[in-house]
């Protein structure tokens, strides 16, 4: 059984950066496509970032483009996720999701082709 773990999360001011973590274990994180989704509070999960097995491929919200970078280590089963310039409007819980992906190169960016998903981490930006 899949197991994720989110790490990171905390209160910034506008402008400010942050470093979200997700820790994998239970099953070979290196067969797993994953990536992040947040949830404002009356708002429905969005996508945020995703990323293909290798890493090789990533894929971007328009509204953390350029901002946001997600990465992967798979020697240590970790995905993150830097986020910089960090906006009010991001502030969110943050949750990392994996789906078992049989073609190295592929992401996937919608809600319901993840399988398995971490508890979440909040994200407060003041402004």
């Amino acid at each position: 059984q899949v197991q994720l773990v989110e790490s990171g999360g905390g209160m910034v001011q506008t402008g400010g950066s942050l470093r979200l973590s997700c820790a994998m274990s239970g099953r070979t994180f290196s067969n797993y496509a994953m990536a992040w989704f947040r949830q404002a509070p009356g708002k429905e999960r969005d996508f945020v970032a995703a990323i293909s097995r290798t890493g090789g491929n990533t894929y971007y919200a328009d509204s953390v483009k350029g901002r946001f970078t997600i990465s992967r280590d798979n020697a240590k089963n970790t995905l993150y996720l830097q986020m910089n310039s960090l906006k009010p409007e991001d502030t969110a819980v943050y949750y990392c999701a994996a789906r078992e992906a049989y073609t190295p190169s592929y992401y996937y960016i919608a809600h319901s082709q993840y399988t398995d998903w971490g508890q979440g981490t909040h994200v407060t930006v003041s402004s």
